[in-house]
């Protein structure tokens, strides 16, 4: 297909990419920038998603809002959650390119007020701009490998930047720790300006102006008004159940209900509408289906994963929390693996997609299952396996499924369908951290009820029972236990003892506990 050059960018122009198969034959030089912005684009939007929390402690602590101590960062999640399908569609009718330099604006304009918050409210605010503009970028980073390159190729481009997304969950964290510790949580904000406009001046400079050709260019207003609602009602119901409100409360059961009220009035409207902003055509293809359904068990598993192993580790083996931290390492670099040697595999000998997958969602199966099997007796090179299986899994099932999608949809869709994975990855994370956050619940509520006895249970009193039924901080924290211990001696108990058979519920730990003090020192804790 003949390519015009752009005499304002410099870059080539494709009047119709679906008639190039959906890729242009760029120059290598225009191939590597253009996917050193893309990669640069998404790293940026992935590590705000989670370098937050190491930053937060020292947030609260100048700003208060300690009750709001989540939002943050569920601010984001949100507002990602909403951009992501929203972007998608409309980069599939407009081009992706605008949406790159526009996703990347937003994101870099919510940093400023972000880093200068002189309150928590602000910084919950300014997260959502951040996170719309994220959205945006996670949303037509992946899309951008079917823009780019024909469909043998695309494999070994979406694992690269699967790699990007998997390493920004390694060294985020550590680096908005040093930022905060060397200068001040500021600027793990306020950095995105300086690192945003070399990436932004790149992606204008060399991603193509893609003009697709679609017929006629509606937008769906009132799909996308009622899509944000469902979306931001279950989301935040999901995040806030069983946490600050009981799942049965007015707060939760009213925004559940609404929220799926607004589902349901979203999938009428697209089904009726001449231009969906989700289009349900999408999920006749039985490729993007099953995707979708291996994405949500995936991002079900990827998330509860990354959570609720580091409590294991902290809970019940004794580690540090920096320590535990650094054990989800072996998975995060596990994804990056699998994602790359998943894409080159198909790229390279193409295998069928069904088996890639298959082989993937089975190690990471198989990696959940073992991890489930975990206890007190675990060594800890065996954890590490474990979670490092887990990550091969995952990475390389995001892959398989990126690309299954785009090369089985036609050109005018791959936006949609593309970010159909990322929305079911990201929903799906919040749906599993609720679910299994009411199973962890009940598990630690039941095992308390049997193991504490009554009269340890008088001693202490029912309101601080109660207490800590809901809000299980002994089994990580160490000041609460101190504070446990003093609870009992001010009833003129002994409350080294007491509290040692309070704790008789954990399990011992094995592990040097580094700096902090082991939460049981006693020798009579395995009684």
């Amino acid at each position: 297909m003949p390519l015009n050059r752009d005499p304002k960018h410099g870059t080539r122009v494709a009047p119709d990419p679906s008639a190039a198969g959906g890729s242009l034959q760029l120059s290598g030089k225009q191939l590597l920038l253009t996917m050193t912005g893309v990669m640069l684009a998404m790293f940026l939007a992935a590590v705000s998603q989670i370098n937050i929390a190491t930053a937060m402690p020292r947030i609260v602590a100048d700003l208060g809002g300690f009750d709001r101590y989540t939002w943050a960062s569920t601010a984001y999640l949100i507002a990602s959650a909403i951009a992501i399908p929203i972007a998608g569609r409309l980069a599939d009718i407009f081009g992706r390119r605008i949406f790159f330099i526009l996703g990347l604006a937003i994101f870099m304009i919510g940093s400023i007020p972000a880093g200068l918050s002189q309150s928590m409210n602000q910084l919950i605010a300014a997260r959502a701009v951040m996170g719309v503009g994220g959205g945006i970028l996670m949303a037509n980073s992946f899309a951008a490998a079917a823009d780019l390159f024909p469909p043998g190729e695309r494999g070994r481009y979406i694992g690269w930047i699967g790699l990007v997304y998997g390493m920004s969950s390694v060294i985020g964290p550590p680096l908005a720790g040093f930022i905060t510790d060397n200068f001040s949580w500021n600027w793990v904000f306020l950095m995105n300006v300086p690192a945003g406009i070399p990436v932004l001046w790149l992606l204008a400079r060399t991603f193509p102006q893609v003009a697709p050709r679609v017929e006629e260019r509606k937008l769906d207003y009132a799909g996308m008004v009622t899509l944000a609602l469902a979306v931001a009602s279950l989301m935040i119901a999901l995040s806030r159940g069983g946490v600050h409100y009981p799942w049965d409360s007015l707060q939760v059961g009213g925004l559940l209900g609404f929220g799926l009220a607004m589902a349901v009035i979203f999938l009428v409207i697209e089904s009726r509408s001449d231009s969906p902003i989700m289009p349900l055509e999408i999920y006749r293809n039985r490729a993007v289906a099953v995707s979708v359904m291996i994405t949500v068990l995936t991002g079900f598993g990827l998330h509860s994963t990354a959570l609720f192993t580091p409590l294991f580790f902290q809970g019940v083996l004794g580690s540090t929390a920096t320590g535990s931290g650094g054990l989800l390492t072996p998975m995060m670099l596990g994804m990056v693996i699998g994602a790359i040697v998943s894409g080159r595999r198909l790229s390279q000998t193409g295998e069928g997609y069904r088996r890639q997958a298959l082989i993937s969602s089975g190690a990471m199966a198989v990696g959940i299952y073992l991890i489930s099997t975990m206890n007190e007796t675990t060594s800890f090179a065996r954890a590490v396996a474990y979670v490092s299986l887990t990550g091969l899994g995952l990475g390389g099932t995001m892959s398989t499924c990126n690309l299954a999608v785009q090369n089985s949809v036609r050109f005018r869709l791959v936006g949609s369908a593309t970010s159909a994975l990322q929305f079911s990855r990201l929903f799906s994370g919040t749906l599993g951290l609720a679910v299994l956050g009411v199973v962890l619940t009940a598990s630690f509520s039941s095992r308390l009820e049997e193991t504490v006895s009554e009269s340890v249970r008088a001693a202490l009193g029912q309101g601080r029972f109660e207490a800590i039924r809901q809000n299980p901080r002994v089994l990580v924290d160490s000041s609460a236990v101190e504070a446990l211990r003093a609870g009992f001696a001010e009833r003129g108990l002994d409350g080294a003892q007491m509290a040692d058979a309070f704790l008789r519920f954990r399990p011992p730990h094995r592990f040097d506990c580094g700096r902090s003090p082991c939460l049981t020192d006693s020798p009579s804790r395995g009684e």
